[in-house]
């Protein structure tokens, strides 16, 4: 079969990896961008005008997501309204410890809205990513119960560098620790994702 005879159905699968792959990347440099400019404000102009660019920022890639992605995922956009209001607060009282706490809260939410779906028999990880992942009911909880108590480190480990740190060195955690550390948690979970793994027919 010569190249022009090829199904068109073989070439979109030929041609799925390297697209999947360029629109991974450009979701990361889309949310990574904000912390960035967040970082070289504030080393450069001081914490205020690195807020302020951090919130212009984040504006820009909920923007750009929405124009190159077609769609804002849920925790970004979470995670920007308290950008926002976290930053103008800071700016408006000329007080860094709203922008400094806004990570301890943030995560703090994202951990009670899962353990609270635990409670209420709500699976909202399964919600939000149902359309992407085909898990076992047990294989929900299991993740919900590791990222909610990942949110509660997460919150924990920002009071503690903010509180003993300088705040140069709390913006540094911010960009390029948290970032790596989610990434570790997060290739940790796939022996989980295999184990409860759904196939097409629904079992295991």
């Amino acid at each position: 079969m010569s190249e022009q005879d090829k199904p068109s159905g073989a070439e979109a699968e030929e041609n799925s990896g390297p697209q999947f792959d360029r629109k991974q990347l450009l979701k990361m440099a889309i949310e990574f961008g904000p912390l960035v400019v967040f970082f070289f404000a504030n080393s450069q102009y001081g914490i205020f005008a690195g807020t302020a660019a951090f919130m212009v920022a984040t504006v820009v890639s909920l923007i750009a997501s929405w124009s190159l992605l077609g769609k804002i995922a849920t925790m970004p956009l979470v995670t920007g309204v308290f950008v926002m209001v976290f930053g103008a607060l800071t700016l408006w009282l000329q007080d860094d410890h709203f922008i400094k706490v806004k990570p301890t809260i943030v995560n703090g939410l994202f951990a009670a809205i899962l353990f609270g779906g635990l409670l209420a028999n709500r699976l909202f990880l399964k919600i939000v990513f149902g359309d992407v992942m085909r898990l076992e009911e047990e294989g929900w909880r299991i993740l919900t119960v590791r990222w909610a108590l990942f949110f509660v480190f997460l919150a924990g480990l920002n009071e503690v560098v903010w509180r003993t740190c300088t705040t140069d060195t709390w913006v540094a955690f911010k960009v390029f620790a948290i970032m790596p550390i989610t990434f570790v948690f997060a290739l940790a979970q796939v022996g989980i994702l295999k184990k409860y793994e759904l196939s097409t027919s629904g079992s295991r």
